[in-house]
């Protein structure tokens, strides 16, 4: 539980600083205006300066990234299996560029300069980090097995949206036509829904209940497609959704009771006899000597051992 105290407060606190680092509060814009060589003209040149405490306390929580992704790679019992986990993959790529960006900021080459900025477009993946919540937290996990386990839906709603799309996109362009005047034979005054694509971006707004208002059609066919787009929306998506729900529903209760069920310590198990002990020739000669085939009893050891046959016995 600390461990995942500790971690969640480190991940809370770099996607803060992440957020601030944005801010207009946090940032000095500094002006490197330099004259050219031939010193006639001036290149204006602005730099944007994050403050350094935001810095530092994005160095601390790198640190402590750093120290439980080397303790988790040191004690992992196959590396590669480690390797391949989307989750250690999105610490790595998080955590490298600060380190990277720490060593090539004295540098002032070009090369370097270039580096920096891709770094700081890179710096986005720090943002991932919100799914390392996934170790700690039974909901999360409950999430990502109900997403594995509906992909299916998830596919069948897609091309659902995509075909409502298509076909929706296409209605609202001939729709909105009718009616342009004849001088605007392209009927760019009459509507904004001057292209097919263009109308792909209506559709999606329209099929998802969005409604923006960027785009609207004026004609009413073009509202009567509208309506119709709006429709054929509400019924697509609501028919894949009960099925993630229930896969929802099925995971979260299994999660559940897991955690329910009381942790029972592991009980010693005694180890099997060996096949020179004598409690092995015990269970030997009960299960071969009582045979009707006779009183030879056969060990592992290939020693054959004669029971009582000169005593006269009759085997039972």
């Amino acid at each position: 539980q600390f461990i995942a105290f500790a971690s969640l407060f480190f991940i809370l606190v770099s996607i803060t600083t992440f957020c601030l680092e944005t801010h207009e509060a946090f940032n000095t814009i500094i002006n490197k205006t330099e004259q050219v060589i031939n010193g006639t003209e001036t290149v204006l040149q602005y730099e944007i300066e994050t403050d350094p405490a935001l810095t530092y306390v994005e160095g601390v929580c790198v640190v402590w990234f750093t120290f439980e992704f080397l303790v988790r790679v040191i004690f992992s019992p196959n590396k590669l299996e480690f390797i391949k986990n989307l989750l250690n993959i999105i610490d790595f790529v998080a955590i490298l560029p600060f380190y990277l960006e720490v060593g090539l900021s004295g540098l002032s080459s070009k090369a370097a300069k270039d580096v920096l900025g891709f770094l700081r477009v890179v710096r986005f993946v720090r943002i991932l980090r919100i799914f390392k919540l996934t170790r700690h937290f039974v909901g999360l996990r409950v999430l990502g097995h109900t997403l594995r386990a509906s992909t299916n839906e998830f596919l069948l709603l897609i091309i659902f949206l995509a075909l409502g799309v298509l076909i929706f996109a296409t209605m609202i362009y001939y729709a909105e036509r009718v009616g342009a005047q004849p001088n605007d034979p392209s009927a760019s005054e009459h509507t904004q829904f001057k292209n097919i694509p263009i109308g792909f971006w209506w559709a999606v707004v329209t099929m998802t209940t969005l409604g923006y208002g960027d785009m609207y059609p004026r004609t009413w066919s073009g509202m009567l497609v509208g309506a119709l787009c709006a429709l054929a929306g509400v019924l697509t998506i609501a028919m894949p959704v009960p099925v993630i729900v229930n896969n929802f529903g099925m995971y979260y209760s299994l999660a559940m009771a897991k955690q329910k069920l009381p942790r029972k310590r592991k009980k010693h198990i005694p180890p099997a006899p060996q096949a020179s002990s004598p409690t092995f020739c015990k269970t030997d000669l009960n299960m071969a000597c009582n045979s009707t085939q006779g009183d030879i009893c056969l060990g592992k050891d290939n020693q054959l051992m004669e029971h009582n046959r000169s005593s006269g016995r009759t085997p039972l």
